[in-house]
């Protein structure tokens, strides 16, 4: 079938054959015709040879297999990239490789006064707590800080602690801890709030490092096939410097090759009277040409640090019910005011809720916006969703909320097995990432890594959605809640088209389809028609950019 308008007469730039091309759920022909950075013409050799000329390109994709390019919905570039750059510990898992990691980046960097990085992984230590000791191995003389994956606790030694002043007599700021040994001095490890207490005193990145962490981390976005993504956080927020001028400055020079969206953040130290503040910088964007048409919320923290905000409360390690039921940021009444106002000004409120109480009181901070200020189609979605009260699932749909999920977390590794598991409620444990039961529901699907808090890779969390097991599991491994998988096409569809309508894209990206620009994907193995355990093994072999060549294998 011809899927082109004959009529129009000029003819391609590229043409794309010999890979099978997915549309609408399947693989449907296998050529595609690009022009002027958007799909021309699409199909078989038939339906596409009135646009191929001379002077059209032609590149065989023979053993490829072509998709939509994938968009992240959640993700912090600029903070990634700045670390892949600097004390990088990401692509390591044990103490033993971390203290051999930092050892060696203090020999090679003696002129630099702290030590920065981060992305060590709470699974690697003991509790999933990190102390001084160990640090102070490998950087006995320079304060040390280093964030880990997920920057809700950061690792510091001795002399980082000294440096701000932190001991026994220092008290836990209110929205976060200092971790403690029995006579109350500090052991190396600070949670949510109390990481300022540290980071207040470390040398803040220059804005050439900055864009050297942007450029670094397009580079590996676009490596795995991803050519557009929503930043969940640019503004100065836990101990992050505001990227808003990098973006700008990226997009004018032309360097800025993916399409963004980007989360402002919301200052939870402070209220309303940062709004006008808020549309300041969605206008000072917009006059470049890039959208600041979101804001971040934080409302609660992780569980495995027991501050996510829970219904039921936290366990201790014997299965006996503590006090703790996590931390809300923001209170529920003052939530509602926030989100209202946001929604009257038409940003898009981006909120962290990873506990189910988080996620009820955002619920209705929505609900209470639309009671307010009517639909106003402003496409609100929360993040990350460990825990979704049962009785909460149907309300996404009818509120017209996006669930942002990173399906990558969606299994029985080792964090969730000994850092969470055993620490919630029976009822939490049976709602772990109901991704399905959403679905079900009628919600809105959209997906995101959280890179750097877990590796970026859209094909990785496809397989986890998917198998609900961890890319290095087997069949005979246990699954987390396997009623609550999704199929091969509905999880690309969270890295497509559910992303692309967050960011408002729907019409521009995320399809393969005439008009659309061409934004694609080639992978080396047929990802629908293949074995799903071994989605995690599929590679990316080329990216395009609204027709530009970004990576080829």
């Amino acid at each position: 079938m011809d899927r082109t308008d004959r009529t129009d007469t000029r003819l391609g730039d590229l043409l794309l054959r010999d890979a099978p091309l997915y549309r609408d759920g399947r693989w449907d022909g296998d050529c595609l015709v690009v022009r002027d950075g958007l799909i021309a013409g699409l199909g078989s050799h038939d339906d596409v040879a009135h646009l191929v000329g001379p002077d059209t390109r032609v590149e065989s994709l023979v053993g490829r297999w072509l998709l939509p390019a994938f968009h992240d919905a959640h993700v912090h570039p600029v903070q990634a990239g700045t670390e892949m750059n600097l004390c990088n510990l990401t692509d390591l898992g044990t103490i033993e490789q971390y203290v051999e990691r930092i050892a060696s980046y203090v020999a090679a960097h003696p002129d630099r006064p702290w030590v920065t990085g981060g992305g060590w992984s709470m699974d690697s230590f003991p509790g999933g707590v990190p102390t001084a000791d160990l640090l102070d191995r490998a950087c006995p003389d320079r304060p040390a800080f280093l964030p880990n994956r997920d920057h809700h606790s950061a690792w510091v030694n001795t002399r980082a602690l000294e440096l701000a002043g932190i001991d026994e007599h220092t008290p836990d700021p209110a929205d976060g801890r200092i971790e403690r040994g029995p006579d109350g001095r500090p052991t190396g490890a600070l949670h949510e709030g109390a990481m300022d207490l540290v980071a207040a005193h470390a040398p803040k990145a220059t804005q050439e490092e900055l864009m050297a962490g942007l450029m670094t981390a397009q580079q590996h976005l676009h490596s795995i096939g991803i050519v557009g993504w929503q930043d969940a956080l640019v503004g100065a927020g836990l101990g992050m410097l505001d990227t808003l001028d990098t973006y700008l400055d990226a997009h004018r020079s032309g360097r800025l090759t993916a399409k963004v969206v980007l989360a402002l953040w919301w200052d939870r130290e402070r209220g309303l009277e940062q709004v006008p503040e808020l549309v300041e910088k969605r206008r000072r964007a917009a006059e470049v040409g890039v959208r600041a048409t979101s804001v971040k919320i934080m409302q609660d923290g992780v569980c495995e640090t027991h501050t996510a905000a829970m219904l039921d409360p936290y366990l201790d390690a014997h299965g006996h019910t503590t006090d703790n039921r996590g931390l809300s940021f923001i209170a529920a009444d003052d939530l509602e005011v926030y989100v209202a106002a946001l929604d009257a000004e038409d940003f898009q409120v981006h909120v962290h809720a990873l506990g189910d109480r988080a996620v009820r009181d955002s619920l209705a901070a929505v609900e209470h916006a639309r009671t307010v200020n009517g639909p106003r189609g402003n496409r609100h979605h929360f993040a990350h969703l460990q825990v979704i009260d049962p009785a909460d699932v149907a309300r996404f749909a009818a509120l017209d909320v996006t669930a942002n999920a990173q399906p990558l977390w969606a299994c029985r590794d080792q964090a969730v097995e000994e850092l969470t598991l055993p620490f919630v409620s029976e009822t939490a444990r049976q709602q772990q990432y109901v991704f399905g039961s959403l679905l079900r529901a009628g919600a809105r699907l959209a997906c995101g890594s959280d890179w750097p808090v877990s590796e970026a890779e859209p094909l990785h969390g496809m397989h986890v959605a998917v198998n609900r097991r961890a890319p290095d599991m087997g069949p005979d491994d246990e699954p987390l809640l396997p009623d609550e998988a999704l199929t091969v096409v509905e999880a690309l569809a969270g890295y497509t088209t559910g992303s692309t309508y967050l960011n408002g894209l729907e019409d521009v990206s995320g399809r393969l389809e005439v008009g659309y620009a061409a934004d694609l994907v080639a992978v080396d193995a047929d990802v629908l028609g293949g074995d799903p355990m071994a989605l995690a093994q599929t590679r990316v072999t080329h990216t395009w950019a609204d027709g530009s060549p970004v990576f080829e294998a």
